[in-house]
Parts: C-alpha cells; sequence; structure tokens
C-alpha cells in the first residue's frame, strides 16, 4: 500500500469513528477551510518594519535570539510569507503593522496614505489574501516616553490621533480593494513604570483621544475597529492606561471589537474563559493568540491546553462566525518561517480537535446533570484519531503532511535565509 493509500485508509477509519457519534468529518473539514487566520507580517523581521527601521524597539516590545535570515525589505517579507502559506492548509489573512509601508516616500507615520500600502495590496490579491491591519504607536521618537494616545501634550497626542486616523483610512482601503474586512486594531503601550498619584486623567485622555479616532464613519464592510488592553508591560509594571476593564467598557458602548491578546493578563488568567461572556455584550470579537511566559513573552504558539481550550470555545459556543483570529509571537531564536508554520497550524489544529468532539452529547449530559458521561466522552476523545483527519485534510490542501514541511523550510533556509548576511 503506498503512503498515499495508507493516509486515506487511516482517514476513512476515522471517518467512520466518528460517524458513530453522529459528526460529519466531510462537512467539518468544509467548515474549517472556511476560516482564516490572520498571520502576523512582524514575526519574519523581528518587529523591525521598513520605517523608522533605526529606531530602537520600544512600548515594552522585546524581541530575543539572532537567527539568520531576517526579512531585511518588503519583497524579502512577501517572499517568506509565501514559503510560510505554502505550508499551511487553507486560505488565510496577513496582518501587517503601520510601519510595514512599502514605500520610497520619507513619509512621517501620521502622513501615510493608502499609497503606500499598493504593492502589499497587489501582492495580497495575486495569493488570494485578506490583509488586516494595525497603526504602530511604539519604537518612535514621540512614543519614547511611553505614552501616545493619553499624552499630556497636546501636540503628540494630536500626532497620534493622526496616526489612528490615517491607519483606518488604510485598513478600509484593504477591505474595499480585497472584497475581505480588514480588521484594524489599536493597541498602544502607554503606561507608568512606578505607581502613579493620577490614574483617572491619563484614561479621560485616551477616551477622548479615541472618540477623535473613530470620529470618520467607515464601511464596516471594509474596515472593523478593535481596541487592545494589556495588564503590563515592560516600563509599564504598575499602571497601563489601557486596561482590560477600560477597553472593554469603550468596545461595548462604542460597539468596536475588544481583542483577547493570550499574553496580556495576569500569567493566571486565560482567554478561554473570557469569551463566551464577552460575547454577550458585543458585535465581534479579536484574538490575539500567543504563548506568553513569565510576562508577555509572545513564544510560538503549541498545541498546549489553553489552545485547544480557546478552540473548544469558539466551537462548543458557535463563535467563529463573530470571532476574527490572529497570531501575534515574535520568536528570533528559531527559524523565522517556521515559526509562522508551527503556530499557524497548530492554531488550525486546535480548531479541528474541537469541531471532532461530541459537542451535542457533552451538552446533553451536562444539562442532564450526568457528569461522569461528560467526563468519560470528554477524556475518551482525546486519544480518537484526530491526526489521521489533519493528515488528510493537509493532503487534500496541497501541504505537506505531518513534519514533511520542515525540510522544505531547511532548503529553504539553505537557499535563501543563509545567503541574507544579518
Amino acid at each position: 500500500m503506498s503512503d498515499n493509500q495508507q493516509l486515506k485508509a487511516n482517514y476513512d477509519a476515522a471517518k467512520a469513528q466518528y460517524a458513530k457519534h453522529g459528526i460529519d468529518v466531510e462537512q467539518v473539514l468544509a467548515k474549517l477551510h472556511a476560516i482564516k487566520i490572520s498571520m502576523h507580517c512582524w514575526q519574519g523581521d523581528d518587529v523591525r518594519g521598513f520605517l523608522n527601521r533605526d529606531q530602537d524597539l520600544t512600548g515594552g516590545i522585546s524581541v530575543t535570539g539572532n537567527y539568520p535570515g531576517a526579512a531585511r525589505t518588503p519583497e524579502e517579507l512577501r517572499a517568506d510569507l509565501e514559503k510560510a502559506f505554502s505550508l499551511i492548509p487553507g486560505k488565510h489573512k496577513v496582518n501587517l503593522h503601520a510601519i510595514y509601508a512599502d514605500t520610497d516616500d520619507k513619509v512621517e507615520i501620521d502622513r501615510l496614505e493608502p499609497k503606500h500600502y499598493e504593492k502589499w495590496v497587489a501582492w495580497a490579491k495575486e495569493q488570494g489574501l485578506g490583509l488586516d491591519f494595525n497603526p504602530t504607536c511604539f519604537s518612535h521618537e514621540k512614543s519614547r516616553d511611553g505614552l501616545t494616545l493619553s499624552h499630556p501634550d497636546d501636540e503628540i497626542r494630536g500626532f497620534w490621533i493622526r496616526h489612528c486616523q490615517a491607519s483606518r483610512r488604510i485598513g478600509a482601503y484593504f477591505g474595499e480593494q480585497l472584497g475581505q474586512t480588514c480588521v484594524t486594531n489599536v493597541w498602544i503601550p502607554d503606561g507608568y513604570k512606578d505607581v502613579p498619584a493620577d490614574r483617572l486623567s491619563p484614561r479621560k485622555r485616551l477616551k477622548a483621544a479615541l472618540d477623535e479616532v473613530f470620529s470618520e464613519e467607515l464601511n464596516p464592510a471594509h474596515n472593523l475597529d478593535a481596541v487592545e488592553s494589556k495588564l503590563f508591560g515592560l516600563g509599564s509594571e504598575a499602571f497601563v492606561v489601557g486596561s482590560h476593564e477600560f477597553y472593554m467598557g469603550y468596545g461595548v458602548r462604542n460597539d468596536k471589537l475588544i481583542c483577547l491578546d493570550a499574553g496580556h493578563f495576569h500569567p493566571t488568567e486565560v482567554i478561554s474563559n473570557k469569551l463566551s461572556s464577552l460575547s454577550l455584550f458585543t458585535s465581534g470579537i479579536l484574538l490575539h493568540v500567543s504563548r506568553p511566559m513569565r510576562w508577555d513573552s509572545d513564544h510560538v504558539v503549541v498545541l498546549d491546553d489553553e489552545l485547544l481550550e480557546i478552540g473548544r470555545e469558539l466551537v462548543r459556543g458557535e463563535l467563529l462566525d463573530i470571532t476574527h483570529i490572529g497570531l501575534d509571537f515574535f520568536d528570533a531564536s528559531i527559524n523565522r518561517v517556521a515559526a509562522w508554520v508551527i503556530g499557524t497550524r497548530n492554531t488550525i489544529k486546535a480548531l479541528l480537535r474541537a469541531m471532532l468532539e461530541p459537542i451535542e452529547a457533552l451538552k446533553q449530559a451536562e444539562r442532564d446533570g450526568d457528569y461522569t458521561t461528560r467526563l468519560a466522552l470528554t477524556e475518551e476523545f482525546k486519544s480518537y484519531p484526530f491526526g489521521a483527519v489533519w493528515d488528510y485534510y493537509c493532503a487534500t490542501q496541497g501541504v505537506p503532511v505531518r513534519e514533511e514541511w520542515l525540510a522544505e523550510v531547511k532548503a529553504y533556509e539553505r537557499e535563501v535565509l543563509s545567503k541574507r548576511g544579518n
């Protein structure tokens, strides 16, 4: 029996096992295929971008490692993204930060326009990808003191307001051009290293600034706005202006997507447990899937318990239609293309695992108070042949099965990345 025949036989056997519990694997794969993961561009070049590349990273952002082959130009970054997507099943999106503009113009970030991203849009059209966007409120001389949209200086605060306004217009341009709604997510690093004397005034300034940022009506079919909280960061250990409570209140009142970043909460908190509550009060959710260690260190996403729980909450709560899933990590200690592939494939795997569980049987057992059955089924399905379904899905999507993708990344490293000299 050939490898392809064995793969198909394993899939057929798995499909029959799942069918005994009323799970239609073909329908599951069709549903999975429709989900788009927004893969973050900044893993490819360690959050440097192509504007102000000489600026030091600020805003609590730190990238560790010096693995060779980081992208130095937009062309190199797009080539690396193409390689990664060729190893990931499905059609997805790319999440850009404002500093990744592809232009020869000497333009300040509060004057950015759609024309500075025309090459990205042309490339996305060729690749069949969507684009998401983020204003870059860090690594700039006007963010050196750790304050942007909440800055007490009117001129500096106005600069960042204009930058975020420009970013929304760029996001709307992406959505209109590509026919896929762009999510434009606002995250700022604002906070204090030590305990502030006044917590209220910075938050009043941030609220007023956001009102200005979002004052222009944009077509929601083209652009959706999101706001992202953080608990603490390097340089803002004692106080962050845009806390979870602040943005949850602002998002609910102003009908904005609320971004939950897996690394932006206390180490004992998990975002999976927040999804069901948030879904009751918002029109949509943005996820930044990451893997924190100790602090918001943004490690490559692995198939751990929390990622599986995020998948389960999205699937069991039927939240996929209102949730935008993006990745947010940056690891320069390993091959950067491999990091994208590992993290994105794992995120898709978590969703597939959740879809291949007997959801209705579990819910019915819970309603009946039969917690024994609930626990027994949950545990037994952990050893069901999910891997056979995943392998078949990868094969039918024309991407490598199992670890075969690693050989392609190693070859790309030898032939392309190793010659970049960084």
